[in-house]
């Protein structure tokens, strides 16, 4: 089976020992995505929406560097630090996912990193 690493300018591009994504077998494995600007290592906003939006779209150019659409992900996995903000985050979620959204679970977690609000991770067909 042929492994493939997906890296692009397009989400954050982490300084820590992972791939943004790696395609196999069929699938595309997304790493967690945080609300990190690649070339200042900082959280783009205190602003919960801007983090969440910055997410989403970081997830969009990596699966569309893929190959494939945010159509075809099948799973996500969302970190929140702040359970209160699970409805605001859903109705953002609903811009990226409008039909059909993917299998999807939300974890609160104590903290993530460099003080993000949110990450999220995702499997896509590929």
């Amino acid at each position: 089976m042929k492994k493939t690493v997906i890296r692009t300018e397009k989400g954050f591009l982490s300084p820590s020992p992972l791939s943004q994504a790696v395609k196999a077998g069929g699938f595309i494995f997304i790493s967690g995505q945080v609300p990190v600007d690649s070339k200042t290592r900082q959280v783009v906003s205190e602003d919960f929406a801007v983090q969440t939006r910055f997410v989403l779209d970081s997830l969009k150019g990596i699966v569309e560097a893929a190959g494939a659409s945010l159509a075809q992900i099948v799973k996500t996995t969302v970190f929140l630090t702040d359970m209160s903000r699970f409805e605001e985050m859903n109705q953002i979620y609903r811009e990226y996912f409008p039909e059909e959204p993917p299998a999807r679970t939300c974890i609160g977690v104590k903290e993530l990193p460099r003080k993000s609000q949110i990450e999220i991770e995702a499997v896509a067909l590929g």
